[in-house]
Parts: C-alpha cells; structure tokens; sequence
C-alpha cells in the first residue's frame, strides 16, 4: 500500500543518545510586523531585525527558517501559548504577536515526510537534503506542510544543506522498497544548527538584531 500524503513538518522523536525527547523546549516570540503564517513543525531561525525584536521581550524573537540550501535553523516549533480570544486557534497567523515553544536540542533527531516527487532510496541514507514549502500550514490543525525535497534539490552530499537523513523511520505503516516508493517518512537531524559550533573550528552561528 502506497504511503499516505500528508506531510507534517519536522516532529522531534528522540535524542541522537537513544533517549526519548522529554518535550523540552524554549518560549520564543513572534513580532506582528512577521507576515508570514507559523505552523507546529515550522523550523525556525532567530529574528535578524532588530526592529522585529521587543524592545523589553525577554523571549528570543523568531521567524521562518526556509529550509533551504545554506538556511540555518535555530529549532523546530512544538507548539503555541494559548490565545484566549480564540481557543480554537493552533497556529500564528501572519501579522499577529504570538509565543511558540521551539526544540533547540542541536542532537534531536525529527521525522519528516518527503515530498513524493521522486522516489529515494537506499542511496539518499547518509546525504544532506533540504526541505521545501510547497503547501501552505493547515490553519485547522496547525500542522505544518515542510517536506524533505527529493527532487528539485535532491539529498546529496552538501554540507550547507540544512539536514541530515540517517534513516527512514521504523513505523507502521511507512512503506520503503528501496526504489518506487515515496512520500516515505525519514528519520533525520538538523545539520545546519545554529545552536552547534560547525566543524572548522569556529562557534555556532550567532544573529546580531541589524
């Protein structure tokens, strides 16, 4: 049986140790001047605009990480405070101050559907890949629609692409026969993390508000 399209973002599983991820995560804000929908496994960069970041905030501002070839990404979102004058609300509309809790653990391994457009295979386990938003978030759910890209940037060996497939996940349901498949859920880690000195010697990527 074919898998199922329905992609869901980044979703945090376990540690790179073996231990389940406990639901750790930071409070982060998002300004009103961000005109861009945020969605529960949306991943996320610090806020490079000094004028979007709050004044007296205490809470790290954040945005959209694209996802793409050379983006990198500060976490993933879990999910949102509460908005009492909507409580039916599960996402951050464009525009609108919210708060979102974000796994930053730089050794959390996610799943992440792929996109379907090309079936990977055995071949891609081990590869760099990117992701891409070609869904917009569902507004009802709050899920986020990111996919792991396998065509139009397809998992190769490139270490600016922001994540790393280490497998594809063992779950019910998950087809994987190595050649025709797709829409396959992979088990992957953030590879571009702002959060982990890279490999050259110098520290994690810092974002000083321009």
């Amino acid at each position: 049986m074919a898998n199922v399209d329905a992609p869901f973002g980044l979703m945090p599983v376990r540690h790179l140790n073996g231990n389940a991820w406990n639901g750790a995560t930071i409070r982060c804000r998002i300004s009103a001047s961000y005109a861009t929908a945020l969605f529960v496994g949306d991943p996320v960069i610090l806020e490079p605009t000094n004028t979007s970041r709050g004044t007296t905030e205490k809470a790290p501002t954040v945005i959209r990480s694209d996802g793409v070839d050379g983006d990198y990404i500060f976490g993933v979102i879990t999910s949102f405070d509460v908005y009492h004058a909507d409580l039916t609300r599960m996402h951050s509309p464009a525009s609108t101050t919210a708060y979102c809790n974000v796994c930053v653990a730089p050794d959390v391994i996610y799943w992440i559907r792929d996109d379907g457009v090309a079936a990977l295979t055995k071949a891609q386990i081990g590869a760099n890949a990117v992701g891409i938003f070609t869904h917009t978030g569902n507004t009802t759910t709050g899920v986020s629609k990111y996919e792991l890209n396998s065509s139009t940037d397809a998992p190769a060996e490139d270490a600016s692409n922001p994540l790393l497939i280490l497998g594809v996940a063992d779950v019910e349901d998950n087809e994987f026969d190595g050649s025709t498949d797709t829409h396959i859920i992979w088990e992957v880690m953030i590879n571009m993390h702002q959060l982990r000195p890279t490999g050259d010697g110098t520290g994690a990527l810092g974002e000083l508000g321009a």
